[in-house]
């Protein structure tokens, strides 16, 4: 049976796609996002996120943290571990809810997430992904009933800088993708400090008939806190103004 890393499972989700969800999070992602709101999703390995202001000096660490000092992120599970936990939530999914597999990089455990998509769907599931596209696996793209996907920056050398690697290979997948029939929700996250190129991301993705959707998501400081708790440097970033958010509406589109 194949396993998988995963740091969690989140049932009774809304902000992951359409309807009710449960929404698991992969470990790892070839992406290091300066903004990154999983960080904790980012390496591959399980790893412990230390809250020192937590602990209560019990020495009981060995047998593992009581007081939410050190919390072990990272599970192997197999895929019938986490098909138990999709199937728990299944008589409320009706219609439009499902299942969403996010991370982190869920292409980035390809056979795991094969088999989960294959297991979820034998059992009714609507199923969904969040994905950078930073990698292209069509058998799998197929199985799926809506792919939500990030085109983060338009300038390749600024999103190099910002997400450790070239956009030219993400904007081909966009284009491949967009041929293979499957509803496509496009996603950019708004981080003021940088000049995203908002514009030139609408008009091309406005150019993919199975985008049918394009979303344009507050920059929020979650990540922060998890980011310290890895032994990481905070970020400079700010929540973008609601004027400012005003300003971008008209590049979103729904169709």
């Amino acid at each position: 049976m194949i396993k998988g890393i995963v740091t969690d499972i989140q049932r009774a989700s809304v902000h992951d796609g359409p309807g009710l969800r449960t929404t698991v999070f992969f470990k790892g992602c070839p992406l290091h996002c300066d903004w990154c709101h999983n960080p904790e999703c980012i390496a591959f390995p399980p790893q412990i996120l230390a809250y020192p202001e937590k602990c209560i000096g019990c020495g009981m660490c060995e047998e593992g943290c009581f007081s939410g000092a050190k919390v072990p992120c990272g599970k192997e599970m197999s895929t019938d571990e986490v098909l138990s936990q999709i199937l728990l939530d299944k008589d409320y999914y009706g219609n439009e809810g499902g299942v969403t597999f996010s991370g982190g990089e869920p292409f980035s455990q390809p056979e795991f997430l094969s088999e989960l998509i294959d297991k979820s769907k034998a059992e009714g599931v609507h199923c969904a992904v969040e994905t950078s596209l930073i990698t292209y696996h069509e058998e799998i793209l197929k199985k799926l009933d809506l792919v939500m996907a990030d085109l983060k920056i338009w300038d390749d050398d600024l999103h190099k800088k910002h997400t450790g690697v070239s956009n030219k290979i993400i904007k081909e997948h966009f284009i491949k993708l967009n041929t293979l029939g499957i509803p496509i929700i496009a996603r950019t996250p708004v981080i003021p400090e940088i000049e995203q190129g908002i514009e030139e991301i609408s008009a091309f993705l406005h150019s993919l008939e199975n985008v049918i959707q394009y979303e344009l998501l507050p920059y929020h400081p979650l990540g922060e806190s998890k980011r310290v708790a890895l032994g990481q440097p905070k970020t400079e970033f700010t929540v973008p103004s609601k004027d400012y958010m005003k300003e971008l509406e008209h590049y979103v589109f729904v169709r």
